[in-house]
Parts: structure tokens; C-alpha cells; sequence
């Protein structure tokens, strides 16, 4: 049993699927944030690459105190099966008992996506309604959704390389948001009049020009997380009031940053603060009506535990999951 007297529980993605909403998701992680800007511990990913196979095995971690819980995710991507699996092991913040195992994949959006949320809540002027969006996957549907749940969007322009997929999603998006969403045929078009822009691609280089930014714009970038992905120029970096989600991973993995940094355009101090920095109340968000702010979220344990301790008490409510037993170490670790 765990410190709460409650099984262990292995939750499927069926299990957690629709146990929580985009808003719930939000106000989770925005106390797992809030926990990390009152100095909880967490450390940025750590990617192993292999070869032959081609694969990636990839993993980060926190302890959040006041959610009570620490973990993180590991998954594999790539190699033989060319796929990518999730294992999420979540953790009594206190006496460090195993609390469950998820199948983590389902998941992935939605904690992603409500961190969008967050940054977009705290970062992005107050009357914000007109967002660009580029990108149109499962991580654009999150970010979206996300930024819906935090501010009253009237008009989204979405644009995606391929315009059959930037139709479909406009079109699926139009039906559940109370905003027009709509396709448009180039970058400038989407960010023309925006006040939010978001990207959620796997692109490789800037996805448009920052220049185009208008005062008083919001940019959540979230696909950058390779020293050699950058969804934004470095113009953007710029001009932008720089926030991220773990200063440890900017040198490391924010492949945009990286690249304004070898251009000679901004150094390490244009950092301005970690997003939960800035929801504790420790450092200042937005401060001016003109100001361009740029959040970088490249994928932490803090909104991944957050929102798992928030699904896990949701499936204990409901009975779900399937009870697993961990023998702990000091009975265990026999040698024999």
C-alpha cells in the first residue's frame, strides 16, 4: 500500500482517457508550475540516441512537494518498430512509494497543451481573441483547446504545410471551439492581426518571419527540443521577452535560442524567467501592452506529474486501473 493507504494502480490510456478537461489540465499544471517557481526540483530531458536500430530513449524527472507527487516520463521513439511508448511511474512526494504506472502516450497532449495554457494565461495580453496557430497534429489540438480554456478566442487562422491538413483541422476545431477557425495559405496570413501565435510542428527551421510580429503579440513555441529544431528566428528571440520552462534545458535543447545565441543576437542573460517564476510571483510577466513575450516549452516532468496526480485521483474516484504490487528495497534487496 501506499503512504495514502491506496493500492498502486497500472492506468491504461482507456483508463485515463476523458477523466479530466483542457480547463482541469490547465489549474494542474499551473500548480505543478507554481511548485517549481517556489524551487521544486526538476531536471530538463536526457535523450540517448542509438544508432542501429535508429532510436531515441528519452527521460526527465521532478519532485513536486505540494502536489505531492515526483516522476516523470521515459519513453522510446524510433528503433526497430519505429514507434514511440510512454511509461510515466508517479511517486509519493513524501514517502516515496510507488503511486501508479501509467501508459503515458495518451497523455502527452494534454499536460503539453495545458502548459501552452498556462504560459498563454500568464503571458498573453488579457483581451487577447485572434491566434494563429501553425501546425495541425495532435499537439496543435492541445494547444489550441488550451489557449481557448484561458482566453475568449473569436478568430483562429491555422496554417500547416499541407493544405488538406490544415482544411480538416480547421473545419474539426470550428465545430467544438465557439471561435472561427479557419485555414489561411501562408504564414504572413496567419499572423496578420494576431495577438497569440502558437507552434506545435516538427519543423526544422523558422516557420515564419519574426519581423511580421506585431506589438503585443504572445508566442508559445513548444516543437523545439533539438539543438537543430527552431519553429522561430532569431528575430523572434529578439525582440521577445524570453521565458522558458526550465533554464537548465536552454543551452541544451532549445534549438531556436541556441541558434539566436550563435548569431550573436542575444546571450544567456536574455533569459528572462521560467514560467513558474512567474506563477509563483517571483519574477514579473508581461508589463506593457507592446511587449512581445515568447514562451519556449520544450517538455518537462513538472506539468507531466502535475497532471498525473491530478488523473490519478480522478481514476481512484472512479475505480479505474489495475492493482500492482511493488516489493520495496528493504525487502528486496536480498542478494539472495
Amino acid at each position: 500500500m501506499s503512504a495514502s493507504d491506496e493500492p498502486t494502480l497500472f492506468l491504461t490510456s482507456d483508463d485515463i482517457d476523458g477523466l479530466a478537461t483542457m480547463p482541469e489540465y490547465v489549474e494542474a499544471v499551473r500548480d505543478g508550475y507554481r511548485d517549481r517557481g517556489h524551487g521544486a526540483p526538476a531536471r530538463p530531458r536526457t535523450t540517448l540516441y542509438a544508432d542501429s536500430p535508429t532510436g531515441m530513449l528519452t527521460g526527465y524527472t521532478a519532485i513536486l512537494p505540494t502536489v505531492g507527487a515526483m516522476g516523470g516520463y521515459t519513453y522510446a521513439a524510433g528503433f526497430g518498430g519505429q514507434d514511440a511508448h510512454f511509461v510515466l511511474p508517479l511517486f509519493d512526494a513524501e514517502s516515496g512509494e510507488p503511486l501508479a504506472v501509467f501508459d503515458g502516450a495518451s497523455l502527452n497532449p494534454f499536460k503539453t497543451g495545458a502548459t501552452g495554457g498556462v504560459a498563454v494565461d500568464e503571458l498573453a495580453p488579457p483581451r487577447a481573441d485572434d491566434l494563429a496557430l501553425f501546425g495541425s497534429g495532435a499537439q496543435a489540438r492541445a494547444q489550441l483547446t488550451a489557449a481557448a480554456a484561458v482566453r475568449e478566442l473569436e478568430r483562429v487562422e491555422v496554417y500547416s504545410p499541407t493544405a488538406d491538413s490544415r482544411m480538416s483541422f480547421a473545419a474539426e476545431m470550428n465545430e467544438q471551439l465557439d471561435a472561427t477557425v479557419a485555414a489561411v495559405a501562408s504564414p504572413s496570413a496567419a499572423i496578420e492581426g494576431a495577438d497569440i501565435v502558437v507552434t506545435a510542428t516538427n519543423a526544422s527551421e523558422p516557420v515564419f518571419d519574426g519581423s511580421e510580429l506585431e506589438p503585443g503579440t504572445h508566442v508559445t513555441a513548444m516543437g523545439q527540443y533539438h539543438p537543430e529544431k527552431r519553429e522561430v528566428d532569431a528575430t523572434t528571440i529578439e525582440r521577445a521577452t524570453y521565458v522558458t520552462d526550465l533554464r537548465d534545458r536552454v543551452t541544451n535543447d532549445a534549438g531556436a535560442f541556441i541558434h539566436a545565441v550563435e548569431e550573436g543576437v542575444v546571450d544567456e542573460d536574455h533569459v528572462h524567467a521560467e514560467l513558474g517564476e512567474i506563477v509563483a510571483g517571483t519574477a514579473r510577466g508581461r508589463t506593457s501592452d507592446d511587449e512581445i513575450t515568447l514562451f519556449d516549452s520544450g517538455g518537462t516532468a513538472i506539468e507531466t506529474v502535475a497532471a498525473a496526480q491530478m488523473l490519478l485521483e480522478r481514476a481512484r474516484e472512479r475505480g479505474l486501473g489495475e492493482e500492482i504490487e511493488f516489493a520495496p528495497a528493504s525487502e528486496a534487496l536480498t542478494g539472495r
